[in-house]
């Protein structure tokens, strides 16, 4: 699935190809398991995201810096939890990663995603390549229900996850405030493999 990365042309590329001219794969866009070397570039993309809108005098002490990151993924990788970037030609273009929902162990099947995009490349089709992997992955891990939180005026990352399936199961008003307004963030859910119509194996993510 995505062990060595799957390679996608944009928007408009059938599931079922699988080859591609030269000059083609050279434009093609990767999703594939971060590595210690795309911290740089996700954390720029992550900084840019949560600074969008807030005051330059807000404190952000608690921004991760590269270390937190790079123990971050060990630690979702070592628990087998999917951390995936999307890249072009070596650049990465934008990233997508689980944590668990709760972390008491009656949660242990439901997971929290997000994804972040370059913001030089969104609208693009990095977001819906990454979402498409995520599910995936997510799936074949063993996982039942994924959970996301979105602000409720980007109208466009709520048009994808309606796409994949999501639906709109909470409101949370006035929760964040950017751009000099008060703004509401809408949680969202999708089950996964069997989702809620069985009980999971009996040592399913045991070690979780």
């Amino acid at each position: 699935m995505i062990p060595g990365g799957r390679e996608m042309r944009g928007d408009e590329v059938p599931e079922h190809e699988t080859r591609a001219e030269p000059a083609e794969r050279e434009h093609a866009v990767i999703v594939r398991p971060s590595r210690d070397t795309d911290v740089e570039a996700m954390l720029a993309i992550y900084r840019y995201h949560i600074r969008r809108g807030i005051e330059e005098d807000v404190d952000d002490s608690g921004m991760p810096q590269p270390d937190d990151l790079r123990d971050r993924r060990k630690n979702l990788r070592d628990r087998r939890f999917p951390h995936l970037v999307a890249t072009r030609r070596g650049e990465v273009l934008g990233y997508a990663y689980v944590v668990l929902f709760r972390k008491r162990p009656a949660y242990r099947h439901t997971v929290k995603h997000s994804i972040y995009v370059h913001p030089a490349h969104l609208g693009r089709g990095v977001g819906r390549l990454l979402m498409a992997e995520l599910i995936d992955a997510c799936a074949a891990a063993g996982f039942r229900q994924m959970i996301g939180y979105i602000d409720a005026d980007n109208a466009a990352s709520l048009a994808l996850h309606e796409k994949f399936g999501f639906s709109r199961v909470g409101h949370l008003p006035g929760v964040a405030y950017r751009h000099g307004h008060w703004a509401d963030s809408v949680m969202v859910q999708r089950s996964l493999g069997l989702g809620a119509t069985a009980p999971p194996p009996s040592a399913s993510r045991s070690g979780q």
